[in-house]
């Protein structure tokens, strides 16, 4: 079994190698020039190039000999501008050069990264049966992207999985973000500002969300699935949690920033066994 996979040096991805490993699956990681520092896990299989997402299907084609699985969870995540970013089409596109490459290279299954942002939002709970109804040009490409791969691996009888990720947290988690933010605040005993906190999530560490994803692309589940925990929990009660861990409840400033009027007040996902 030999399974290649981009965006290892990331968020998810490094996670999702990780995981790989301890399975001890043998992992073709393409990843960016310059970046091999950043894998969490030592990989002797590496393809690196300036930028995948301008690669072609015959490069794929090449690359992907001789793999079994792919898994895709390479795309733009900048914080703060990614939800919006023109270079959302350039990841769509170069992901669909990676699926016809790795369909030209014999594949048999192809493992994507959604998100819940795909859905319709107001559902509250959602399921893989909600309907789609993306809102911003990153939710908007990742739908495109299920809707073009699903077609085109089922013409090719290629197994083909989409796993919609929830809200993720942990280990090397941008600063930017609302877990990084708290912790930082609340470590150097300064106030943390928040908005009301009544906004329900779905939480899950990444490490949970990584195993998850090993788990659907060495698996037989295919069609889209939710990479969450299913437990609703309010921004209020996360923050608590976080706060109780350094006893500084007294440094959480609720509703010092405004609830952001298009943030959905319930993003719940309904878990299925994967």
């Amino acid at each position: 079994m030999r399974i290649l996979l981009t965006g290892a040096t990331g968020f998810v991805g490094r996670q999702v190698l990780r995981a790989l490993r301890e399975r001890g699956v043998a992992v073709r990681a393409v990843i960016r020039e310059e970046t091999e520092a950043r894998l969490a896990e030592p990989v002797e299989d590496i393809v690196a190039t300036p930028d995948l997402f301008a690669e072609k299907a015959a490069w794929w084609a090449r690359v992907c000999a001789g793999i079994d699985i792919a898994i895709h969870a390479a795309w733009i995540a900048e914080p703060g501008s990614y939800l919006h970013s023109p270079k959302n089409q350039a990841c769509l596109a170069g992901t669909l050069e990676l699926a016809r490459g790795a369909g030209q290279a014999g594949i048999c299954r192809f493992v994507g990264i959604g998100t819940c942002f795909e859905y319709d939002l107001a559902a509250g709970a959602l399921s893989v049966d909600t309907p789609l109804k993306p809102a911003t040009p990153y939710a908007e490409a990742k739908a495109a992207a299920f809707t073009a791969l699903s077609r085109m691996f089922a013409e090719k009888g290629i197994a083909f999985a989409w796993c919609r990720l929830f809200y993720l947290y942990g280990e090397g988690e941008d600063a930017r973000r609302l877990v990084p933010y708290l912790r930082a605040r609340l470590a150097a005993g300064e106030p943390a500002e928040l908005s009301s906190g009544t906004q329900i999530r779905d939480y899950l560490d990444v490490r949970e969300a990584g195993r998850m994803i090993a788990e659907v692309a060495l698996g037989d589940a295919q069609g889209p699935l939710n990479i969450c925990s299913g437990i609703p929990v309010t921004v209020r009660e996360l923050a608590g949690r976080i706060a109780d861990e350094y006893g500084r409840r007294d440094l959480l400033r609720f509703s010092a920033r405004p609830d952001n009027a298009f943030d959905p007040p319930r993003v719940v996902g309904v878990r299925a066994a994967l």
